[in-house]
């Protein structure tokens, strides 16, 4: 039995229906509250919802009501005109591309047509006489032969002739009579204008072969017969060899680009990428940008690089990713139509530049796409690592030449494996040392130490008179290029290079205090103007410490052979965001991911400087710190005796009197010219203050002070001086000693 309900059609009485089933409400929630007293309006009835809204007590909870819609109304987006026209800014494609508009790349692309044309031309040229007039030659007959056919089958109406054989298969006797009457008019017309056009021939070749100057002959003859080897050359093999190769290179469409997303996972079925612009031609590649999927991002899209380059059947050396800024799911490709990577990026501009200002960017390379890339060194540590023989001395030595060029920077320069590629700077470094064995009487790594001892407490001595200049010299408190350029201040801004730092780090004797004194470098020194770049092809733990490579705010990864070791370069994390050197192939010399200079990451094509080059370059830049008269150290032969910083503390112990607890500076001084004549002599010549402050410079990197010295003299009043004190030159000694037993 099959039970209905019926309902009260409109206007009629309650009551007056049959009810023939009771209708059961499902208690969807129950109320435990039962007070008769409460109002009627808002209980909730069997068969209805309860919205449970937020505490009345949360003041988020303000002006909310039931059943109030949750998207904002459009009139309230966007809610100011400032940012609509930002977005409409950022929306709007530039009228004219960039190499029409930016005076460089004009330059660029004027010197690559006259290049590229005139290769050209030259390679056609070439073969004209030797490729293009034998083929011609021996095509011509052929070709004649195929133009006297295709005349006759025009005469003859040859192209009829498969309709009369279909009439005379179908035996249409009227129709085939009606073709062949059409045959024989077409036949006799064109056999009239083919009988006209042989004789106005005929007597053209006389006239011209009587009357006209060899010359036009002669080019008559060369066009007939031109015209007629290129109508009867094959069609699998062109007159005309190609200039240039052909480049594997298709057209990117929008089926290709969605079917890379698929195979690399970053899209479902139910969600796709949309393109919020055409896809379109953007120098040498395609540019395409997409929205991935909601809750996809750009992180994603690096993650699945590969993928994403095999499902568009290229190399992934192809394909390069941009960050939008407008969103974190929209993402801008660059599909080259070849690897740019390989391409050499060309000579270092520096060649041509008669001056650097170090304060400012520097060409040091271009990325994929032949945009320039400018380098920096102002306020921070560089460190570059690749495998050998990819490039990495070179991209390091274009930063020092630059620096080099400015005759205000000063030049700190090691190498540990002694190769010729840093010999040249001899001319304008203020400290140079080459490998790590002695040799000519000089010890290269006592030269660094010494060296780096020098700059500590040059960078300790430039945060005290910083600190300490008035407001309007510096009104910050920081190096400037005013400052920087004052001799007086004698704060230049400083570039220590050291190249195969794992050669000095793992020396078994002075290899942890060297490791110590660059990690200060590092850390500390970029704030006062001195800057620190270490190159290595080791970047592991043992080699060069992770205490080290923290402290470089930038890195340079050159191709190495794993992406753990790209990873150790470029930072913790780099991987993941996309960043592997070891995919670099070993045809990209010169080529490197670097972070940290700059807000973007990226590729950097480094421009070449070679032996040659970089010569040049040194040798000008001498000339001009000779005329500003900033050479000094190495550079003008004012080398250190290696023994003065290695021995200063044994000298001056040896120079202590028995019983002498204090003794003023100026008299060890001269103790120790008495004791080491070539080494302390010019000391003693000073008067009388700076030979004091000579002996307080020299000791104060094992942190020995001075203090102040009374002394009666001749049996008169007190004399006052500053002096040292044999206590702390014993402790000073002593720690040393400590560090060489552990080392």
């Amino acid at each position: 039995m099959t039970e209905t309900t019926t309902f009260t059609p409109a206007g009629d009485p309650e009551g007056t229906e049959q009810t023939t089933a009771a209708i059961v409400p499902f208690p969807l929630q129950t109320k435990t509250d039962s007070d008769p007293t409460a109002p009627s309006e808002g209980v909730v009835k069997p068969g209805e919802w309860e919205a449970e809204l937020p505490d009345t007590d949360d003041p988020e909870a303000d002006g909310l009501s039931e059943g109030a819609p949750v998207d904002p109304p459009r009139e309230v987006y966007p809610p100011s005109v400032a940012e609509w026209m930002e977005a409409k800014d950022k929306a709007r494609m530039p009228v004219l591309p960039d190499w029409v508009k930016l005076p460089d790349q004009r330059t660029a692309v004027r010197k690559w047509a006259v290049r590229h044309y005139s290769a050209v031309v030259g390679y056609h040229a070439v073969r004209l006489p030797l490729v293009y007039t034998p083929k011609v030659c021996m095509y011509s007959p052929r070709g004649a032969w195929r133009w006297s056919t295709a005349v006759g089958r025009w005469v003859f109406d040859a192209e009829g002739k498969a309709l009369r054989l279909a009439s005379v298969a179908n035996e249409d006797a009227a129709e085939y009579l009606k073709l062949s009457r059409q045959r024989n008019d077409r036949v006799r017309l064109r056999g009239i204008v083919a009988t006209i056009g042989g004789f106005v021939g005929l007597a053209a070749a006389l006239t011209l072969y009587v009357m006209a100057p060899s010359w036009l002959l002669m080019l008559a003859v060369a066009t007939l017969t031109t015209t007629l080897g290129v109508a009867g050359a094959p069609a699998d093999r062109p007159l005309i060899d190609m200039a240039k190769v052909a480049f594997r290179k298709r057209k990117l469409s929008s089926d290709i680009v969605i079917r890379a997303h698929d195979a690399s996972g970053l899209t479902t079925k139910d969600q796709t990428i949309a393109f919020p612009r055409p896809i379109g031609r953007d120098g040498d590649g395609w540019r395409v940008v997409v929205d991935l999927p909601y809750g996809k991002t750009f992180e994603d899209a690096m993650k699945a690089h590969a993928r994403l380059a095999s499902g568009m059947d290229i190399a992934p050396t192809q394909l390069f990713l941009d960050k939008d800024e407008t969103s974190g799911r929209r993402v801008s490709y660059w599909i080259a139509d070849r690897d740019p990577l390989a391409v050499p990026s060309g000579k270092s501009p520096l060649l041509g530049a008669t001056r650097v200002d170090f304060w400012k960017p520097f060409p040091w390379g271009v990325d994929e796409r032949g945009n320039p890339v400018m380098g920096t060194m102002l306020w921070l540590s560089l460190l570059v690592g690749a495998v050998p023989r990819q490039g990495k001395t070179f991209s390091a030595r274009t930063i020092a030449l630059a620096a080099a060029l400015d005759p205000y920077v000063r030049l700190y320069v090691f190498d540990g494996k002694a190769s010729p590629d840093w010999r040249t700077f001899a001319k304008v470094a203020h400290r140079i040392g080459f490998g790590i064995v002695p040799k000519n009487g000089v010890d290269p790594v006592q030269h660094l130490l010494t060296s780096l001892r020098e700059l500590k407490a040059d960078v300790e001595d430039r945060y005290h008179r910083l600190s300490e200049l008035p407001l309007h010299v510096c009104p910050e408190g920081k190096l400037t290029p005013e400052i920087s350029r004052d001799k007086k201040l004698n704060m230049p801004l400083t570039l220590f290079v050291v190249d195969e730092v794992q050669e000095y780090l793992t020396h078994p004797e002075h290899g942890k205090e060297i490791l110590s004194l660059m990690v200060y470098l590092a850390r500390v020194a970029p704030a006062v103007g001195v800057s620190v770049m270490t190159a290595t092809q080791k970047p592991d733990d043992k080699a060069c410490p992770s205490e080290l490579r923290d402290q470089h705010q930038a890195r340079f990864a050159l191709r190495v052979g794993a992406y753990q070791v790209s990873d150790t370069i470029l930072g913790a994390g780099s991987y993941s965001e996309g960043l592997d050197a070891s995919k670099l192939l070993k045809s990209h010399k010169g080529v490197g991911l670097l972070k940290g200079m700059s807000d973007d990451s990226g590729i950097v094509r480094t421009y070449l400087a070679d032996g040659r080059d970089a010569d040049r370059i040194l040798t000008r830049a001498a000339a001009l710190r000779e005329t500003e008269g900033t050479l000094s150290g190495d550079a003008v032969g004012e080398v250190p005796a290696p023994e003065t910083s290695a021995t200063i503390l044994d000298d001056v112990a040896a120079v202590l009197g028995k019983g002498e607890a204090k003794v003023w500076s100026e008299t060890v001084v001269d103790r120790l010219a008495d004791l080491r004549p070539n080494v302390y002599g010019p000391w003693a010549e000073l008067e009388a203050k700076p030979k004091a402050e000579a002996l307080t410079a020299a000791l104060k990197p094992f942190g020995i002070g001075t203090v102040q010295i009374s002394r009666r003299i001749d049996g008169e009043g007190q004399v006052n001086k500053r002096g040292i004190k044999r206590d702390d030159i014993a402790t000073a000694i002593t720690e040393r000693n400590k560090k060489r037993d552990a080392g």
